[in-house]
């Protein structure tokens, strides 16, 4: 009966010793993780529906609009003359009407 008694104080102490860690990873998950891939989901649908003529902002800070857009790279209109080709990834966001015609 002795040991039995052991056995059962050892399986709660080892209870007690990981409950602290499991409740550090559902914090972490739900204040580190769980944001940041809703964050990464709204990216990924922003960047997949890019189409010619949208205004964008790279994430260096160019303003331009589509011209042309394939699979991984976009050419941006900075001015009537000058176009650049960018990757994809490198639009930080898509500024709406509203915006543009304000900032002009």
């Amino acid at each position: 009966m002795l040991i039995a008694g052991a056995e059962a104080g050892g399986t709660g102490g080892f209870l007690q010793m990981l409950l602290p860690f499991v409740l550090m990873f559902a914090v972490f998950y739900f204040l580190l993780i769980r944001p940041q891939q809703k964050k990464q989901k709204q990216r990924n649908s922003m960047l997949s529906a890019l189409k010619k003529g949208d205004k964008i902002v790279t994430i260096g800070g160019l303003h331009g609009t589509i011209v042309e857009i394939t699979d991984d790279t976009i050419v941006l209109r900075v001015n009537d003359v000058t176009k650049m080709t960018f990757d994809r990834s490198a639009i930080s966001q898509v500024v709406s009407a509203e915006e543009s015609a304000s900032a002009s």
